[in-house]
């Protein structure tokens, strides 16, 4: 069963870079994450790494992502200019406009901006956050993610939600109005909800979405959140894995024909309005992670590494101010390891791992790099598909994901996994 675990700009962007300067950049594209960790509460399913904490000094805090975009650009690597830059958290509509320009200039400043650059940032639906959609437009950002998870306040409240649905019907009008390019979420297999109940609020999102891009995600129960506590109580029940397939398939088939084909495993959209941003990790570019907690893969001198910043925000904080930089870890990524990640972002997507793509990033090809007679049953099994443009999971391997892969990772050929 599928689950969820992972425009020019306007304003006072006005330099970007041509398309010419950007150099050896891979159509994979290079992307920036900026995590605000802070929430104003902590919603029951969330595992992410959000904080609630009664006062932030968002001038210190402006002032450490604005010296942690400089540190990360300073680093030597193959990607130059930015494609895509995603502002997540936790909940970054809770900073300033403000705060969000001034990283922005930074990152333009010490990265530079490709023309046709993605910025996005994940808003809360509720009415004082929406107040601020023009800020957010004025100081750079051209594409806004709604956290809107339900459409009626019911299983809103049951998810812990702050916003009622007319105040998310609303900000999805206002979304669309403001910005050219918008998406929102949603959360579905909730306990007790039905098929039919399932293909009415799905119906009813899919003619708000107008076409653009939907993120539909199942319910699931992460260790340390109070929904696994809850679970664990016996307060509720997940859907079982039967439920969960045939809300899965009601959900491809009714977003394929409304024009929203999905092109990963939770993601849908029309002709050109997939996340350029989540692409990028999907299809194993680079990319730089500022923020407490957040994590990077960057290409040096035809090595890949693994970045992560240190998690507590108020560590964070004290390290950036102190020595100019967030860093908990980085670690040189292996070629197998390399390789298994590309497998896990790579068969999320409907296209699937393009051949090019992989022989660009490992020096093999995918008939190479794994066992044939693995690739031959999983192929008759009609889980899996291979051929000159790539390998990709079919709708059947969809359904059970996480296993495809783990088979597929299992059947690497060892010679080619130092």
């Amino acid at each position: 069963m599928p689950s969820a675990t992972v425009p020019t700009p306007s304003g006072n962007l006005s330099k970007t870079a041509s398309a010419d300067s950007r150099g050896d950049q891979s159509a994979r594209g290079f992307g920036l994450y900026v995590h605000w960790p802070f929430c104003v509460s902590k919603c029951p399913y969330c595992d992410f790494n959000s904080h609630v904490r009664d006062t932030v000094d968002e001038d210190r805090w402006c002032a450490a992502l604005v010296e942690s975009v400089r540190d990360a650009a300073s680093v030597e690597t193959e990607a130059k200019i930015l494609s895509s830059i995603f502002f997540g958290g936790g909940t970054p509509s809770l900073m300033a406009p403000e705060t969000v320009a001034s990283i922005l200039n930074a990152a333009e400043r010490h990265f530079g901006f490709a023309p046709d650059i993605e910025i996005t940032l994940e808003a809360n639906p509720n009415s004082v956050e929406a107040e601020k959609f023009q800020d957010y437009r004025e100081a750079g950002i051209n594409r806004l993610s709604l956290g809107v998870q339900a459409l009626n306040d019911e299983a809103l409240a049951f998810l812990g939600r702050a916003h009622s649905a007319k105040e998310a019907l609303n900000a999805i009008e206002t979304a669309q109005k403001i910005f050219a390019r918008s998406s929102f979420d949603l959360i579905y297999a909730r306990p007790g909800q039905t098929l039919n109940a399932w293909g009415s609020e799905l119906g009813k999102a899919l003619n708000l979405a107008n076409g653009r891009h939907l993120s539909l995600y199942q319910l699931t129960i992460e260790r340390g959140t109070r929904f696994f506590e809850a679970v664990n109580r016996g307060d509720f029940q997940v859907a079982d894995e039967d439920l969960g397939a045939d809300l899965y398939d009601l959900t491809q088939n009714m977003c394929a024909a409304a024009g929203l084909p999905a092109y990963e495993i939770s993601n849908h959209a029309g002709p050109d309005d997939a996340s350029r941003h989540n692409l990028t990790y999907w299809r194993y570019g680079e990319y730089v992670g500022v923020g407490p907690g957040a994590h990077g893969r960057r290409r040096e001198a035809g090595e890949v590494f693994a970045t992560a910043e240190v998690r507590s925000p108020e560590r964070w904080l004290a390290q950036i101010e102190q020595d100019g930089n967030g860093l908990a870890e980085k670690t040189r990524v292996s070629r197998a390891a390399q390789i298994e990640e590309i497998l896990m972002m790579g068969l999320r997507l409907s296209d699937g791992i393009r051949a090019a793509d992989f022989v660009e990033l490992t020096n093999m090809t995918l008939e190479n790099a794994f066992a044939a007679e693995t690739i031959a049953h999983l192929t008759e099994q009609n889980l899996l598909a291979l051929d000159d443009a790539g390998m990709r999971a079919t709708p059947s391997g969809r359904l059970v994901l996480n296993s495809l892969i783990a088979s597929v990772a299992e059947a690497m050929t060892p010679n080619e996994a130092p």
